[in-house]
């Protein structure tokens, strides 16, 4: 487990609070506003801002890099002036080391094993590995992001809408069956592989995911058989929550192909600043069939200078901050376990209800958080499970 894994499962526990925290306060956006389009909208396009950043570390990169490419030069020239004076003894020796590695390399050219085989790859496959390891051009992340950024602003929207329609902690829930779907899109893609320990993980969250939503929730000055939160749901925000989970784990999946096992492919910054740029310029027409099918309302802006900052700040924290947080823990982890650990956003939604609100929860919903944390360990440790049961 190496520094950038260790990284990426800190990072999940600060991406799982600031989407915990954002989703309060889009709910509470949209009791004054509610324009989920416009929320997504300008959530998505403000990662545009990640294209100057992502631009200005490349120039300071090459700046750098000319810079100590001259200093290495200087003492390069240094070296050969001062081995000018050096003895012919040492030009000699020198000689004679290369003949010896010379004939060494020979002979091993002639053993069986090595005769034959080719200098250069010759199959097309050994081709495709190479290409697959180097790092995309800015154009190449450019394509990358351009594909991709329907399918985010698609899972965002479709988020926001489910927040729009039930509560935060229906949209959590239902989100968290992403881990499944992340699962078999990943073996699917050829991106992830599949074994029993994995297997599951998933099926012990999904167990908690169906457990937190068959159990009760009440409020301190409600009933226990009157008052869940079952009585603020609708179906088309519940099938808007799931629509989400499964277009999450499309594009989880399909970042991780993109950006390469530890993201040495792609510069994750300048990925979601051209999907920021796609969204801002491509995919404001959206909010029109939208408008037309009676899905979102008509489009207004917000009515007072405090919403529009409250609204603006929470694109700034709920998106573009963590969702580049959350792709560097798609990158530096994997796809499966950044996506079951945004199923531990489900324990902590209860612990800060139970804190703030005053909320009670039933046996049943408390023993569910507690297996979708059991899933999230188990993803983590599955090839260490593997190994040792000989799964």
């Amino acid at each position: 487990m190496g520094w950038k894994y260790k990284a990426g499962l800190f990072l999940i526990a600060a991406v799982v609070v600031i989407w915990v925290t954002s989703a309060e306060v889009t709910q509470d956006i949209y009791a004054d506003y509610k324009q989920p389009f416009a929320v997504t909208y300008l959530g998505a396009s403000l990662m545009v801002v990640y294209l100057p950043i992502a631009f200005l570390k490349d120039w300071l990169c090459s700046l750098l890099s000319r810079h100590s490419s001259k200093g290495g030069k200087d003492v390069e020239s240094i070296d050969e002036f001062s081995g000018e004076f050096n003895s012919p003894l040492k030009y000699i020796q020198e000689l004679e080391l290369q003949g010896t590695l010379t004939r060494k390399d020979s002979e091993a050219s002639l053993s069986p094993h090595a005769e034959g085989r080719p200098l250069v790859p010759r199959h097309k496959d050994d081709i495709n590995v190479l290409k697959h390891d180097r790092k995309l051009t800015t154009r190449e992340v450019a394509m990358c992001g351009f594909y991709i950024a329907p399918i985010w602003f698609i899972t965002e929207y479709l988020s926001n809408a489910a927040l729009a329609r039930t509560s935060v902690a229906s949209t959590t829930v239902l989100s968290s069956t992403s881990g499944l779907f992340t699962l078999f899109i990943g073996a699917f893609l050829g991106q992830d592989s599949l074994n029993v320990a994995k297997v599951v993980a998933v099926f012990v969250s999904m167990a908690g995911v169906v457990m937190t939503t068959l159990g009760k929730t009440w409020a301190a000055d409600e009933s226990d058989s009157g008052a869940s939160v079952n009585g603020k749901r609708s179906l088309v925000g519940d099938l808007f929550g799931l629509l989400s989970a499964v277009s999450y784990g499309l594009f989880t999946v399909l970042l991780k192909k993109f950006a390469g096992e530890e993201g040495e492919r792609v510069d994750v910054q300048k990925l979601f600043g051209y999907i920021g740029l796609f969204s801002l310029v491509a995919l404001w027409w959206l909010v029109l069939p939208l408008t037309a099918l009676g899905i979102e309302p008509k489009f207004t802006i917000p009515h007072s200078a405090k919403m529009d900052e409250v609204v603006i700040a929470n694109g700034f924290v709920g998106s573009v901050l963590s969702d580049y947080f959350w792709a560097l823990c798609v990158v530096w982890t994997t796809p499966l376990v950044a996506t079951l650990g945004m199923s531990l956003t489900i324990p902590l939604a209860m612990v800060a209800d139970m804190m703030i609100h005053g909320r009670h929860y039933s046996a049943v919903y408390i023993l569910g958080s507690a297996q979708v944390f059991a899933g999230f360990v188990i993803a983590n440790l599955s090839g260490w499970l593997s190994k040792k049961l000989g799964l």
